[in-house]
């Protein structure tokens, strides 16, 4: 296996300190531990002077894509770099955004089988108007043993398929929600690495962070004119805004009948934009004292949440997030909560030898191979075409021009007006070697279906459905070929990564 990185185009930089300590309460919230890395960070984070540096994504089907994974390698990576410069505990946290309620996203997964082929396995759709259901919320249901047994069916039988299916199955169980089956099965998998895995959806998570959505709600107006004037600045700078604001829409959620539901200020009052309830800000401050997992923050907010709640200094993102983060800084100040610094995540490929083997066998290497338009089989095909042929047709070609050259000159001679038709045949002509050639090149291919059936299928393993590698394949399917140390190894490219990244970077001492 190599092991490829394909940076993020953000540098890293070193985050500012700032205090420590986290309140007794939260423990609750973090899911328990047993691996010795894992336990040793727990008892790290009690300390008050430790920080966090926190990763996260929303839950996905047997644990999503592989970036998932790389998002919390790369915050273990920069935690241990935070360290050892800081010389105070710095504890790597997997933020499990159990709220999200995007459900198409979270229903598939993908792996290669046996025979190097893409598979996949989706929990049944659900219709349009299907609640806004959490996925904290959502049961697997009895689908998902199917979908276990499609996986397993479908990889090569080993101890390390045996094992990563033991692991599934302790986890996505039909009566689990999807919320649950992620933050468990990523918790026991990240927990030797020494990361903590957080559930923001506990009770006392959500009785916790519960203030501060109120805040948010109370502030609603000023929020929003803040972040449309934030955004028109960034929109100046040439910077994008992809998450849209203004139209009233508060930063905050709130759980009811029409699932997660946001609420939009009218009147001095909220409206829930898909059910239509009208509430008082004096009646959510009663379902906040009540019933707190009800509320939950939107995307802009989540961050200003998870530094209000953890001793937060870096917060590591992948595009997507480098993108929107900017948007949240007014919200920072004006709710009076430190921020936390985006660090870029590390990005990139698991090349197996399978691959390697390909790109020796036809000279190549790997920007060869994700070139659009399959430029590799192209070129292969054209290295193999007969030299008689490629020589004769490079000569046929000169004399194309060189005759019709003297064609064009005598003919014009004659009569102006015969430039067109003489042009015209002449690029027939070209017109006709080049058909002539494609025909054979077509010929030779069926005879090298083999050859070009082995780049396809290396291009595949590399690039999925035409999509990067980590945001299509997940972790079991590397677990259950490769094993654990892969992982191990993975984790090692990316710690050599962050620090020969941050040394002498922006923000180093």
């Amino acid at each position: 296996m190599r092991i490829v990185a394909t940076p993020l185009p953000t540098p890293l930089t070193v985050p500012p300190p700032r205090d420590g300590g986290l309140a007794a309460g939260l423990f609750p919230a973090f899911l328990p531990v047993s691996a010795p890395a894992a336990v040793e960070a727990l008892s790290r984070l009690q300390r008050p002077d430790a920080l966090v540096v926190t990763t996260g994504q929303q839950p996905g089907l047997f644990t999503g894509p592989l970036y998932s994974v790389f998002k919390a390698l790369s915050a273990a990576a920069l935690a241990r770099q935070l360290q050892a410069r800081w010389d105070r505990p710095v504890v790597p946290v997997f933020w499990t955004a159990g709220d999200d309620h995007d459900f198409a996203e979270a229903r598939t997964s993908h792996w290669l089988d046996a025979s190097g082929e893409l598979a996949s396995a989706s929990l049944p759709d659900r219709p349009e108007d299907a609640p806004l259901t959490p996925m904290s919320r959502l049961p697997l249901g009895p689908e998902v043993e199917g979908l276990l047994a499609s996986l397993e069916i479908s990889l090569p039988a080993s101890p390390f398929r045996d094992e990563t299916m033991a692991w599934l199955r302790r986890y996505y169980l039909p009566e689990a929600t999807i919320g649950a089956a992620f933050s468990g099965a990523m918790a026991e998998f990240l927990e030797r690495f020494g990361i903590l895995t957080f559930d923001p959806t506990h009770p006392a998570a959500k009785q916790a962070m519960a203030p501060l959505l109120l805040r948010a709600l109370e502030q609603a107006a000023s929020l929003e004119s803040a972040l449309v004037e934030h955004v028109g600045l960034l929109a100046a700078a040439g910077r994008p805004a992809p998450v849209p604001v203004g139209g009233g829409a508060s930063l905050v959620f709130l759980d009811g009948a029409a699932g997660r539901d946001r609420l939009v200020t009218e009147g001095g009052n909220f409206l829930s934009r898909r059910a239509g309830s009208r509430w008082s800000l004096a009646e959510l401050e009663q379902i906040a004292a009540r019933e707190p997992t009800r509320l939950s923050p939107n995307v802009l907010l989540r961050p200003v949440v998870e530094s209000a709640l953890l001793p937060t200094v870096a917060y590591v993102a992948g595009p997507g997030e480098l993108a929107y983060l900017p948007m949240c800084e007014p919200l920072y100040w004006q709710l009076d909560i430190p921020p936390q610094r985006p660090i870029p995540r590390w990005s990139g490929l698991l090349l197996e030898a399978r691959v390697d083997r390909v790109l020796t066998k036809f000279a190549a290497d790997l920007p060869e191979l994700l070139q659009p338009g399959q430029a590799l089989e192209a070129r292969v095909v054209r290295d193999q075409l007969p030299s008689g042929l490629h020589h004769a047709a490079a000569r046929l070609r000169g004399a194309i021009d060189t005759e019709y050259a003297a064609i064009l000159e005598a003919a014009t001679g004659v009569d102006p007006t015969l430039e067109r038709p003489v042009t015209s045949a002449r690029q027939h002509a070209h017109t006709e070697l080049a058909d002539l050639e494609k025909r054979v090149q077509g010929h030779l291919k069926k005879r090298q279906a083999t050859e070009l059936a082995q780049i396809a299928r290396a291009r595949l393993a590399v690039q999925p459905a035409g999509r990067p590698q980590e945001r299509v394949l997940g972790a079991p399917g590397w677990l259950a070929r490769f094993g654990p140390a892969l992982f191990d190894d993975v984790f090692a490219e990316i710690q050599r990564w962050c620090a020969e990244g941050l040394a002498g970077g922006p923000g180093a001492p």
